[in-house]
């Protein structure tokens, strides 16, 4: 049997982070294996997390760019096919692209990534309305965002809110209209979500909460008294807006529109084990489309964050080598910076049915401290403005650290959390390294 026979396929769709991770690290332990990575965007494989950056001026769109050599993927031997999977046919190992192309597979990820929601709303999709998702969603925006324009964004969610601040940086006259009735509704408790909107509006931002954009018109200049505003946003509480420039960061979802009848199981996301693979064996998925077993919970949740991505690739990738590595879960955790404002929540911090919790704020001062415990272990957390405890906070939840009496001290006082993590962690975690060592 020629070498040639025995490669190994590895198929990857999505040139994104969690793309872009598997690729390498397969390519590290299998140096003669055939990869191919699959990217729908004329774009070199790039973070849009970097996007505000390049809003703001920070970088150019090559600082956007995931690597930054345009030879690095060649030098892997790592191939690049520019195009979007139309459909899976997981019993003859092949996929099928818009551009006409086959390609067959002896393992595959699916990493496919999201794409923004059009909310369901009169004019959306007039010129001048646009998402803030892909390099091109940044041109446009780039040309209309001028300072001293006027710019409604529809959406305050973890998106939102760091668009929010690339748009409030160009020097726009900004004004946001979020449904929920606080800032980050998904990832803040309702009192943080509620400081980060008095915040916001402090620093010169317009905020309606509990409020929907209902229609959006053309300002035709024949038929507007100021002849000045190309759209107008007519809002739920009867006020009309004009603007230069609408933004919809109203929400994501994952591209999976091609897996119809490819026989796997797709929930909100697209179901993976414990080892990132699917109900279909040799077919993974990783990043915003994995939906995968949350670390707080146990339920299967889809964690659109770059770091979760990140994690899912390493577990996939490992797995599609056959070294059977398990996930411990995907771990809630949101970091935001809004403005200047450093607002952080992990794991489950709604808190849980028979929990405990305590909750500290200075709404002078806009800082805040809420904790959530089942037992005497810490399994939620959320922050704003106390930079200190971030890491304990996340070295508790992740450690399922058992606090014993310390539970009641943090109860009494939340910023005790760097005393109870070196008086509870440091014995725990000796005990785990010594009855690890045992077993082995």
């Amino acid at each position: 049997m020629t070498d040639e026979v025995q490669r190994t396929r590895y198929l990857i769709l999505g040139n994104g982070p969690a793309g872009v991770l598997v690729a390498e690290q397969i390519r590290k332990q299998r140096p003669r294996d055939s990869i191919v990575m699959v990217g729908a965007e004329p774009e070199p494989p790039y973070s849009r997390m970097a996007i505000p950056y390049l809003l703001i001026g920070k970088v150019g769109e090559k600082g956007t760019y995931l690597r930054k050599d345009p030879d690095h993927f060649k030098k892997q031997n790592i191939q690049e096919i520019l195009a979007r999977a139309t459909k899976l046919d997981t019993t003859g190992k092949k996929v099928m692209l818009d551009s006409g192309d086959v390609l067959h597979y002896d393992k595959l990820l699916i990493a496919t990534g999201a794409r923004p929601v059009s909310p369901p709303i009169p004019g959306v999709n007039l010129p001048g309305v646009h998402p803030c998702w892909t390099l091109e969603n940044a041109r446009q925006i780039i040309e209309l965002a001028k300072p001293g324009s006027r710019v409604l964004q529809m959406g305050a969610g973890f998106i939102g809110c760091i668009i929010m601040e690339a748009l409030a940086l160009r020097g726009v006259k900004l004004t946001v209209v979020e449904m929920g009735n606080r800032m980050v509704p998904r990832m803040m408790t309702e009192g943080a979500g509620s400081m980060i909107r008095d915040w916001c509006i402090k620093k010169g931002v317009d905020v309606h909460c509990s409020t929907r954009v209902e229609a959006i018109e053309s300002g035709d200049a024949a038929n507007n008294l100021n002849g000045s505003a190309p759209l107008r946003a007519v809002l739920s509480t009867g006020e009309v807006v004009e603007c230069d420039l609408v933004i919809s960061a109203t929400g994501v979802k994952p591209n999976l529109d091609f897996l119809e009848d490819s026989g796997l199981d797709v929930d909100l996301g697209l179901l993976v084990d414990e080892h990132m693979q699917t109900n279909v064996a040799d077919v993974y998925a990783a990043g915003d489309v994995a939906q995968v077993r949350d670390f707080s919970t146990g339920q299967k949740t889809v964690n659109m964050i770059q770091p979760a991505a990140a994690d899912d690739a390493r577990i996939a990738a490992q797995n599609m080598m056959g070294q059977g590595t398990q996930t411990q879960g995907s771990l809630a955790m949101n970091v935001l910076d809004t403005l200047g404002l450093i607002a952080v929540s992990f794991g489950q911090w709604w808190g849980a049915d028979g929990g405990q919790s305590v909750e500290l704020q200075n709404k002078e001062e806009f800082t805040y401290l809420r904790l959530e415990f089942l037992g005497d272990v810490l399994i939620g957390a959320t922050s704003l403005g106390l930079t200190n405890h971030v890491g304990v906070m996340r070295g508790l939840i992740q450690g399922k650290i058992q606090l014993g009496e310390w539970k009641d001290h943090l109860l009494k006082d939340p910023t005790r959390l760097m005393e109870a993590y070196l008086a509870c962690a440091q014995s725990q975690s000796t005990w785990k390294l010594h009855s690890s060592f045992l077993q082995h």
